[in-house]
């Protein structure tokens, strides 16, 4: 034991540039010893007061550790600044190497200080459209609603969304109202289809489907418009015109709908409305599909 440590002692060089800091510390320390020294028994000699003396003394004393940490600094100066650099090196590849992680938890504290969602709600983020049912740190996890951005009906599939996602794209929350939502449908329609009809029809099994809670969810809406300072929306169902190219027209429905019940709501509304008419547009009477229009000199066979 004894020669192994005489061996590595014997191994052991310290370099010229080291050895002269090393002494000038020792001769910094030792000088700041006796100046405090010095100090402390002049103060001791020439102050009469005790509160006084133990204010200077402490003074000093503050005063001198002040002093040789400077001049520590100015002695190691060079070799802080590559210390210093070596740290920013090993600080700069752990960013690099953890950035997914870092941007994960960074986006954790985003959407917790926004408050963008709960556990329950259903979201959009780029193609992911989900009922949120975890949240962590690093992901967010969501029941997959779907297909597409229309349907709302569980594909069966879950999907983990890292908390990065949150920092640099929007978040859609489609149950912003909790309880009861607004919810919206377009069902499209040709210029020469009987859309009037449709429209008058959809409107009809709309009051019908959202008569038995409808007065509950303009209470509702009323005391969550106060609580949030909003405007109070109209909650009664409703059916606007939308011409998104020519020759077509879109029927755009909104009915008040429980959170959970947006499809069921839906396809209530299409399979009434649908049942019996298709309002395709009228034709003609029998025996008229080959009459001469009016002003047409083609002979009739």
């Amino acid at each position: 034991m004894i020669e192994r440590i005489q061996t590595s002692l014997a191994n052991f060089v310290v370099s010229d540039s080291i050895l002269s800091l090393l002494i000038s510390t020792g001769l910094l320390i030792l000088s700041l010893l006796v100046i405090r020294s010095l100090i402390s028994r002049f103060i001791k000699r020439q102050v009469d007061s005790l509160e006084l003396r133990r204010r200077w003394l402490v003074q000093s004393r503050n005063g001198l550790i002040l002093l040789l940490m400077l001049g520590l600094v100015l002695i190691w100066g060079e070799e802080l600044r590559t210390l210093a650099l070596s740290i920013v090196a090993i600080a700069v590849a752990f960013v690099v190497a953890t950035k997914e992680l870092i941007m994960c938890i960074t986006g954790s504290i985003l959407k917790a200080g926004a408050g963008s969602f709960s556990i329950g709600d259903r979201i959009q983020i780029k193609d992911f459209r989900g009922d949120v049912i975890d949240q962590n740190l690093l992901a967010t996890t969501i029941l997959e609603v779907g297909p597409g951005k229309l349907t709302h009906q569980r594909t069966g599939r879950m999907a983990v969304i890292p908390n990065a996602l949150f920092v640099s794209e929007p978040v859609i929350n489609e149950s912003f109202t909790h309880d009861y939502v607004l919810h919206v449908f377009t069902v499209p329609f040709k210029r020469d289809d009987d859309w009037r009809g449709a429209q008058q029809a959809i409107v009809e099994s709309a009051r019908k489907q959202c008569a038995p809670y409808l007065e509950e969810v303009r209470r509702y809406m009323n005391r969550l418009s106060v609580s949030r300072g909003l405007e109070t929306p109209s909650v009664d169902p409703r059916v606007t015109l939308q011409v998104p190219v020519a020759g077509e027209i879109h029927l755009i429905v909104r009915v008040p709908a429980k959170s959970g019940q947006r499809g069921f709501i839906e396809q209530a509304i299409m399979a009434e409305v649908f049942h019996n008419n298709d309002y395709l547009p009228e034709s003609r009477p029998v025996g008229t599909a080959n009459a001469p229009v009016a002003g047409d000199s083609r002979p009739t066979s």
